[in-house]
């Protein structure tokens, strides 16, 4: 495309991650018309139109998907390379968009983001809480943590957690009611407080460690939920036995709220992991995030 040239695609981008020309425009710090020139001539060199235009709103066309997550990956390759040249004599600034999921946010990040941001004041820090899967590169994040170390091409993961247990706990209530199953077979006879993803719609399986064998049971469920809070005060509330990583719920049970149920088969989890893409460390404001995780949660 002889015509095209970097600012095009960079307001290309803008007006797709923003649905709006004019919000465009103001992310860019440019004059609206410029922005709707700059796309005009870009839908000129394609001999194509990337967005349908209503009079409400901006809407990628085939070949503008196309176009865009064909580009994505170059043009975040050279944003980051044009920025990392200019934090060579800079301090660290500027925003950075991190995805957790919610236990990470209460359990890890919330008792120390704000040392972060005291001490790198010219950083926004954009915390996003969702248990949902999220691609960090189309969804527009800098970074994200989740379970396991297998990620996309391009990415990259970092440890920050030694690896977890799935621990299964019911309330001294539920304990006295229903007693305390003592094999596998026998939670059978209980009721479970289960957990279903909500990006996949699935029920997460029941899975047990039997000396290094992985064992399911089938449990009647107590009632279904897909957000550990609720896991939490259902199990509180004794209405079933509840299930979820081990470091969550050890307050409960160190001071008896929740009593731990067949602790000898507690299913091994994956370590934590930053991840991120390979060009995205090479901003600064990213980097001294990356290296304030590690510093703070790696084991």
């Amino acid at each position: 495309m002889n015509g095209t040239t970097y600012n095009q695609l960079i307001i290309f981008h803008a007006i797709a991650n923003e649905n709006s020309v004019s919000k465009a425009a103001q992310k860019l710090e440019m004059a609206p018309p410029s922005v709707s020139n700059a796309l005009k001539a870009l839908e000129k060199e394609l001999g194509l139109p990337l967005f349908t235009r209503t009079t409400r709103r901006i809407e990628l066309t085939e070949a503008g998907a196309l176009l865009y997550e064909r580009t994505l990956a170059s043009v975040n390759e050279l944003n980051f390379a044009v920025e990392s040249i200019g934090d060579l004599s800079k301090v660290p600034s500027g925003k950075v968009r991190l995805t957790v999921p919610k236990f990470v946010y209460q359990h890890m990040l919330k008792p120390i983001y704000g040392k972060f941001c005291r001490r790198y004041p010219n950083i926004e820090l954009e915390i996003s809480v969702s248990d949902a899967a999220i691609d960090i590169l189309k969804d527009g994040f800098d970074l994200g943590i989740r379970f396991g170390d297998r990620v996309e091409p391009e990415m990259v993961a970092r440890q920050l957690t030694k690896p977890m247990v799935e621990a299964y706990f019911a309330s001294p209530q539920y304990i006295k009611e229903h007693g305390v199953p003592q094999t596998p077979n026998e939670l059978e006879q209980h009721k479970l407080i289960q957990y279903r993803f909500i990006t996949s719609n699935q029920i997460a399986p029941l899975l047990l460690n039997n000396n290094g064998e992985t064992l399911t049971v089938d449990v009647p469920n107590a009632l279904v939920v897909n957000d550990t809070d609720v896991m939490l005060d259902a199990a509180l509330q004794g209405l079933g036995i509840g299930r979820m990583v081990a470091p969550i719920i050890e307050p409960y049970l160190e001071d008896g709220q929740l009593m731990p149920i067949l602790k000898d088969y507690w299913y091994p989890y994956s370590p934590l992991y930053v991840y991120f893409h390979r060009n995205t460390q090479k901003a600064k404001r990213v980097r001294v995030l990356i290296d304030f995780l590690l510093e703070e949660l790696a084991s």
